[in-house]
């Protein structure tokens, strides 16, 4: 599986593309997008869609802005600098979304990000971040106090972005998405990295924790089963991996879940019988199961790793 299609809100509001003439009544209401047709467009293309945002979107700029393809993206960072020297003009700034491609446009694991740090810095009211793609992404540890949503969607997510989040302080964050993909493809981390967030002492506001699209997520789980974390969450995600009967287990046999609202297992390897029995065993939980996939005979497989 991949990610095929794309978002049509961000942020709680809908998306509408800078190239559609037909704009929304309120400006600050909507979530703008740019996404350039062609390819390989030259970075002057995306300069000038960025400014046509900032014409459309009215004073103090677009409140969410989703970015996709700002031109090849395979072999080029995003031009992070282009936001930054705007910053005056981007002031309602709240949501940002980096390299929101589909498979078509630029597979998960070739797109290419750059250091975040500067943004965050520079925009130091921002509340949302996501970023898909992890070839080339950076993040310095620092103090983001406003930050309430971090997403980091990836084939393959490098231990060393894992650990920064870990050593960031996020007073703020409520939810922190990590999608640690595989091996092949960069995602290098084990269980030992997320120490520091499933210590949970730098999130002192989470309740949304997602360790998704994980070839380790047997590991994750039995990890999971006893991290200090867990007991202020509402919503577990270990959906879109390789969750088998050995971390269904760890789950059941570790740390009492019930206070969740949510735990989301979809895209697993469980067998039926302990699926079942993990709905079973937490009936006041909304647990999803659904998505049950058969083992390869060369293995299991999540849903995004090229």
């Amino acid at each position: 599986m991949t990610i095929n299609e794309h978002l049509t809100t961000f942020a709680g509001l809908p998306i509408v593309d800078v190239a559609d003439e037909q704009g929304p009544v309120d400006p600050a209401a909507v979530a703008w997008r740019i996404d350039l047709e062609d390819y390989e467009a030259e970075l002057s293309e995306f300069e000038a869609a960025l400014d046509r945002v900032l014409e459309r979107a009215g004073p103090g700029g677009p409140t969410a802005l989703v970015v996709g393809n700002w031109g090849s993206a395979f072999d080029t960072a995003f031009p992070a600098e282009l936001l930054i020297g705007r910053v005056a003009r981007l002031s309602r700034l709240r949501a940002l979304f980096l390299g929101e491609m589909t498979y078509e446009q630029c597979e998960i694991s070739w797109i290419n990000q750059g250091d975040v740090t500067p943004l965050l810095e520079a925009f130091p009211a921002l509340e949302v971040l996501w970023v898909r793609g992890s070839e080339g992404l950076g993040l310095e540890p620092g103090r983001y106090p406003a930050l309430r949503e971090l997403v980091i969607q990836s084939g393959g997510l490098p231990a060393p972005v894992i650990r920064t989040v870990g050593a960031c302080e996020l007073p703020a964050l409520t939810h922190l998405e990590l999608w640690l993909g595989v091996a092949n493809y960069g995602g290098d981390a084990r269980a030992e990295d997320l120490a520091p967030i499933l210590a949970g002492r730098s999130l002192p506001a989470l309740t949304h924790l997602g360790l998704c699209n994980a070839e380790i997520a047997d590991e994750l789980a039995a990890a999971v089963a006893a991290a200090p974390v867990v007991a202020r969450l509402t919503r577990l995600d270990l959906s879109l991996g390789t969750l088998g009967d050995t971390g269904a287990e760890s789950l059941l046999t570790g740390q009492p879940l019930t206070h969740l609202t949510t735990l989301d297992l979809h895209h697993h390897f469980m067998s039926p019988e302990t699926a079942q029995r993990v709905a079973d065993e937490l009936p006041g939980v909304t647990v999803d199961v659904s998505e049950r996939q058969e083992e390869e005979r060369w293995g299991r497989y999540t849903v995004c790793a090229e």
